[in-house]
């Protein structure tokens, strides 16, 4: 599917381009999503910044989460 997260970003920009030069900002979402959401940034020149939140664990499983905080 993907090379790399950066080949992400590009085919994804490639299917976003309709948003090139747009009043428009991309969020990423560390840790993944953030190459990804560079790459989109600077495919379609638009803002970028990086949103970060918290997970909320299970109790009793804290690997497992049920939402997250930003």
């Amino acid at each position: 599917m993907f090379e790399d997260r950066k080949d992400a970003g590009k085919k994804l920009a490639e299917s976003l381009k309709k948003y090139r030069n747009a009043d428009a900002v991309i969020l990423a979402i560390p840790r993944g999503g953030v190459p990804v959401g560079f790459q989109i940034a600077h495919e379609l020149g638009l803002d970028f910044s990086i949103l970060v939140s918290r997970k909320l664990p299970i109790p009793d499983n804290p690997e497992a989460g049920f939402g997250a905080v930003a």
